[in-house]
C-alpha cells in the first residue's frame, strides 16, 4: 500500500475508508474530548493523592493504557509505587541535592548491565525494611536484588497477587491490575541523552523539557541475557511515555489504538500466551518512531489507514531484522530475549501473511470490520468525522460520571488526613484547571466531607465532655449539609444515616422522604442507567454541577474503616479483613433500610411498609436499581432488617440468597455469622 504505487482513484478510496475507520475508532477508543476527560480526571486524582502525602509515604502513579486514555474492553490497570525518600542518583556528585540524614540514597551502577538495565547500590546504612530484606552483597557493596524485592512487595498493595514480570498481578472487583513497586530518579538517564538531541520536530521543546525534568523509574526485572538477571533493574520511561502520548494529536492516538486492536484481535488471535511475542509496548514504540522520523507529514482522519500501514511495515521490518530499538535508548534491543531464531521466523511468516492481504486484514477485527464492510458496500456514502456528532451529550455525560466515580477513591479513616486532603483540594482550586478537573474536585470534597463527618462523630461519641461532643456534632452536621448542596441526589442519604446514628429519627425521615421524591424522578441517572429522552428534557445543556445535583444518583460507598451505622459493623469488619475497602450499596437499598430502622422507633406499621418496599426491590429488581455485583450486600441488608423485625425465617432465606450471589464484597463469613445467630 505504498503511496507512490496508488492511482488517484484508489488513493481517494483509501482516504474515504480511513474516514470510516476513524469514525469506528472514535466510537471504540474514544473521541478527543472523551480521551482528554479521562486523562484530566486521572491527573487531578493523582495530584491530590500525592500532594497530600508526606516525604516518608509511598507515592503512586497510574501508568499504561488506562493512564493514556484508553478504555477498551479487557484493559487492565497498571500502578507504580515508590518511596519518595529513596531517590536514585546516577553519580556521586548528585548527592549534593539531597539531605543524606533524612533520605535513603541509591546509586545506579550500569557498567556491567545491558543497555536499559542497571544495578542499584544502597549508599546509606538505613532504608525501608523491604529494601533491607532484598539486599545482596556484590563487589564489596550492598545491592538491592530486583527478584527479592519483587517477591517481598508483590502483595503489598493488593493481597494474594502473583508475580508477573516486574509486577504483582490479580483481579479486584472484576478488574485486572498490575502493581509494580519501583524506585524513582529525579534525573534523566545519561544513557538516554541521545534522545534529547533527536527531538527536532517532535515532541515540542516544552514537552522535552518537562520529560527530562521528570526523570525516570526503575522496575524490578533484569535482562534475561544479562550477567546479573536476578539483581538487575530495568529503566522505566513510563512517565515520559505518558507525556509523549498526551502530546499526540488525535489521529496519532487513534493509530496507536488501531495497532493495539489489530494486535489483540488479529495478530494474537488464536495464539497461546507463550506464542504472543509482540505486545502493546512494541506498537506504541513504532508510533513514537514514526512520528519523530516524520515519515508521515500529515496525521489526519483521511490518512489514518496509511499511518497504520506505515507503522505495521516498521514492525514487520523490526521482526525481519530481529531488532526493535527502544525509543529512548536505541541500543536496547527489545526483541533480544524473546524474538529470535525459530520464534522470530514464525512471527515474521505470520505478519507477512497479513502484509500480503493488505488492509483486508482489518476485516478480521470484530471492533472495526463492520465499518470497513459498510464502506465497501457504500463507497460513496458521505462520512462525517466531526466528533461532536459521534457521541451525544447524554453518552458523554454517562461516561464522564462513570469515570469520576471510578476515580473517587481518596479513602482515609483518619480525620486529620481527610483535612489534609481537603487542604490540598483548596490549594488546587485556585490553579488552572479544566472543567472536568473542577468537577472531580467537587466530588472529592463531598466524599471527604462525609467521611470526615462520620470519623469525627466516632472520635467523640464516647466522650463524657458534652461541650466537645456538641462541637463535633455541629461540625459533622455542617459538613454533611455542605455535601447535600453540591453532591449528587444520593449523597443526602449520608445525612439521614448520621441523623439515625445520633438517634434523630424524625430528622432522618424528613431527609429520606425528600430524597425519595428526588430519586423517583424519571430523568434520574442511576449508576449510569438512564432514560435518554427525559434526562435531556430535564437537564440537557445545563452545567455538569447542575446535572450532578438534580439528575444523578450513585451507590452509597461506606469506607470499611469508618463506622456509619452499627447494624452494618459486622459486614464492614469482615469485608475489611478480606482486604475489600468499601461496602458499595445501591441508594434505594440504603433508603429503605434507613426508613425501616427509623420508623421502628416511631411507627411500626410504616416500618413494615418500608421493609416490604425493600423486599420487593431486592427480590424483583432486574438490575435497574440493584447492580448484579451488589446483590450480595443487598440481600444481606434485607436479611438484617428482617432479623431485626423478628421474621427469622425470611431472614434465613435472605442470608442464603446473599451467599449464592457473586462474592463481590467478600462478606460470606459475616453472612454465616448472621445465620448462626438465628439458631
Amino acid at each position: 500500500m505504498d503511496s507512490h504505487s496508488l492511482t488517484p482513484q484508489i488513493e481517494t478510496g483509501i482516504q474515504h475508508m480511513s474516514e470510516s475507520v476513524f469514525v469506528g475508532l472514535s466510537r471504540t477508543v474514544g473521541t478527543s474530548q472523551q480521551v482528554m476527560m479521562r486523562r484530566d480526571v486521572i491527573d487531578i486524582t493523582e495530584m491530590v493523592r500525592n500532594k497530600a502525602r508526606t516525604s516518608h509515604q509511598i507515592m503512586v502513579m497510574l501508568s499504561g493504557s488506562s493512564r493514556e486514555g484508553f478504555r477498551m474492553k479487557g484493559s487492565d490497570r497498571d500502578y507504580m509505587y515508590w518511596f519518595n525518600n529513596h531517590p536514585v542518583i546516577w553519580d556521586l556528585p548528585q548527592t549534593q541535592f539531597y539531605n543524606i540524614h533524612r533520605q535513603v540514597l541509591i546509586l545506579s551502577v550500569s557498567s556491567e548491565s545491558p543497555p536499559g538495565f542497571t544495578l542499584l547500590q544502597l549508599l546509606t546504612p538505613r532504608a525501608d525494611n523491604r529494601v533491607i530484606s532484598a539486599l545482596v552483597t556484590m563487589n564489596g557493596g550492598r545491592y538491592i536484588s530486583s527478584s527479592k524485592y519483587r517477591e517481598i512487595t508483590c502483595s503489598d498493595v493488593f493481597p494474594n497477587s502473583t508475580v508477573h514480570g516486574p509486577c504483582g498481578s490479580g483481579y479486584i472487583g472484576g478488574m485486572e491490575y498490575d502493581s509494580a513497586f519501583c524506585f524513582a530518579c529525579d534525573f534523566w538517564p545519561p544513557s538516554a541523552s541521545s534522545w534529547i538531541d533527536r527531538c527536532h520536530t517532535w515532541p515540542q521543546p516544552q514537552v522535552v523539557r518537562d520529560i527530562v525534568r521528570s526523570g525516570c523509574h526503575f522496575v524490578a526485572i533484569g535482562h534475561k541475557l544479562g550477567n546479573h538477571e536476578s539483581n538487575e533493574w530495568r529503566i522505566s520511561f513510563s512517565l515520559a511515555e505518558q507525556k509523549l502520548v498526551y502530546s499526540m494529536n488525535h489521529c496519532q492516538f487513534l493509530t496507536y489504538g488501531l495497532l493495539k486492536l489489530f494486535l489483540k484481535e488479529v495478530i494474537n488471535n488464536g495464539l497461546g500466551d507463550d506464542e504472543k511475542l509482540l505486545c502493546s509496548y512494541h506498537m506504541k514504540t513504532s508510533v513514537f518512531w514514526m512520528i519523530q522520523q516524520n515519515t508521515i507529514p500529515i496525521w489526519c482522519p483521511q490518512n489514518l489507514l496509511k499511518c497504520f500501514w506505515y507503522c505495521f511495515k516498521l514492525i514487520l521490518k523490526w521482526v525481519y531484522e530481529g531488532v526493535c530499538p527502544n525509543f529512548f535508548i536505541p541500543e536496547n534491543n527489545m526483541f533480544l530475549s524473546k524474538i529470535h531464531d525459530e520464534a522470530q521466523n514464525r512471527l515474521f511468516v505470520r505478519l507477512f501473511d497479513f502484509y500480503e492481504k493488505g488492509l483486508a486484514s482489518l476485516l478480521h477485527s470484530p471492533s472495526l470490520g463492520s465499518y470497513i464492510v459498510n464502506f465497501l458496500y457504500n463507497p460513496r456514502l458521505s462520512i462525517c468525522t466531526d466528533e461532536h456528532t459521534l457521541v451525544s451529550e447524554v453518552e458523554f455525560d454517562v461516561e464522564m460520571f462513570r469515570e469520576i466515580w471510578g476515580e473517587n477513591s481518596l479513602s482515609s479513616p483518619d480525620f486529620y488526613r481527610s483535612m489534609k486532603y481537603l487542604n490540598t483540594v483548596e490549594q488546587l482550586v485556585v490553579s488552572p484547571l479544566t472543567q472536568y478537573q473542577v468537577l472531580m474536585l467537587l466530588l472529592f470534597t463531598t466524599s471527604l466531607l462525609h467521611k470526615a463527618a462520620f470519623t469525627l462523630q466516632n472520635m467523640y461519641s464516647n466522650t463524657t465532655k458534652n461541650k466537645l461532643m456538641y462541637i463535633a456534632d455541629r461540625m459533622s452536621c455542617h459538613m454533611l449539609k455542605l455535601t447535600a448542596k453540591f453532591g449528587c441526589i444520593s449523597d443526602r442519604l449520608y445525612i439521614a444515616m448520621y441523623y439515625y446514628k445520633t438517634l434523630r429519627y424524625t430528622e432522618a425521615l424528613s431527609v429520606i422522604e425528600m430524597t425519595k421524591v428526588n430519586l423517583a424522578q424519571p430523568y434520574v441517572m442511576y449508576n449510569m442507567t438512564i432514560d435518554t429522552e427525559r434526562y435531556t428534557e430535564a437537564v440537557g445543556g445545563q452545567s455538569w454541577s447542575t446535572k450532578l445535583r438534580h439528575a444523578v444518583a450513585w451507590n452509597i460507598m461506606l469506607e470499611n474503616r469508618i463506622i456509619y451505622i452499627n447494624e452494618l459493623m459486622t459486614e464492614q469488619m469482615v469485608s475489611l479483613q478480606n482486604h475489600f475497602p468499601v461496602l458499595n450499596i445501591p441508594p434505594l437499598v440504603v433508603l429503605y433500610m434507613l426508613e425501616f430502622l427509623c420508623y421502628r422507633h416511631i411507627d411500626t406499621m410504616r416500618a413494615q411498609t418500608a421493609l416490604n418496599d425493600l423486599q420487593v426491590l431486592v427480590h424483583y429488581d432486574q438490575g435497574l436499581y440493584v447492580n448484579v455485583h451488589l446483590r450480595d450486600i443487598s440481600w444481606q441488608i434485607l436479611g438484617i432488617c428482617q432479623q431485626i423485625s423478628g421474621n427469622l425465617h425470611a431472614a434465613l432465606h435472605s442470608y442464603q440468597q446473599s451467599l449464592r450471589q457473586s462474592p463481590y464484597h467478600k462478606i460470606q463469613s459475616a453472612t454465616l455469622m448472621r445465620i448462626h445467630e438465628l439458631g
